[in-house]
């Protein structure tokens, strides 16, 4: 099984790109999108091969949504975490497989001038609850951006961005204390050095320099450990912001 999970940045602007391609390719049992900025699945995208799930944002139009794409047939959809304030921005999506959750998440930014650090942290304690309470059940894989960058390997100048939105001691600890829990950060398993990201700002030609971020995860219960067989990044992928990040399973 192979998932792919992508911050698309408008669901719209990238079906004119490599977001088509993607769909048709058939290499992804399951597609998580977000920020897909729409209530509206695009004619476009649209594919029998593929049910749709769409979480869309009611608290203004064209901003944040979430959407699943899968050809696996999931046993209950779930839309939310029981909290409105973040269940209002369409920021968390979850299918139920026969063994474990996907919860396909789209985590606030904290902003330049750290205006909603706290409303940041407070989704972090609220999803972490919510996976504990499906990994009571069956095990979890959440997917993502993260809007975190957890260690110095992951942002291309730490120095500089410390304690910047997405660098912050406050989110770092977080991620921190989430892997201690009982989860895996999937990349790291397969690739332990620094200078791949995920996300790279349009400003200064930073993709090209690869001046990035990896603030895009999957993070896997440990009991799913043994079922990992690969992660990794498409560098490649254009229409975003973002680059795709991907996991298979056996």
């Amino acid at each position: 099984m192979i998932i792919l999970s992508w911050n698309i940045n408008g669901i719209r602007s990238a079906a004119k790109k490599d977001l088509l391609p993607l769909i048709t390719s058939h290499e992804y049992d399951i597609l998580a999108f977000q920020e897909i900025k729409s209530d509206v699945l695009p004619l476009a995208i649209r594919s029998d091969d593929y049910e749709p799930f769409i979480f869309p944002s009611t608290t203004k139009k064209g901003y944040s949504g979430t959407l699943i794409l899968t050809r696996i047939k999931p046993l209950s959809v779930s839309y939310g975490i029981g909290v409105d304030k973040f269940d209002s921005e369409g920021r968390v999506l979850t299918i139920e497989l026969p063994s474990f959750y996907l919860i396909n998440a789209y985590f606030p930014n904290s902003r330049r001038d750290l205006s909603r650090l706290k409303f940041k942290l407070e989704f972090d304690a609220a999803i972490e609850s919510y996976m504990e309470r499906l990994s009571n059940k069956k095990p979890v894989v959440l997917c993502g951006d993260l809007n975190v960058a957890h260690t110095e390997l992951d942002i291309a100048r730490p120095t500089e961005n410390a304690g910047n939105a997405g660098f912050t001691p406050k989110e770092r600890r977080w991620l921190t204390s989430l892997l201690k829990k009982g989860y895996l950060d999937a990349y790291r398993i397969f690739v332990k050095d620094g200078g791949h990201y995920t996300w790279w700002t349009y400003r200064f030609d930073a993709r090209t320099k690869n001046i990035g971020w990896r603030i895009d995860y999957f993070l896997v219960s440990n009991g799913l450990k043994d079922r990992l067989a690969g992660a990794g990044i498409l560098n490649n992928m254009t229409g975003s912001d973002h680059a795709p990040v991907w996991l298979e399973l056996k």
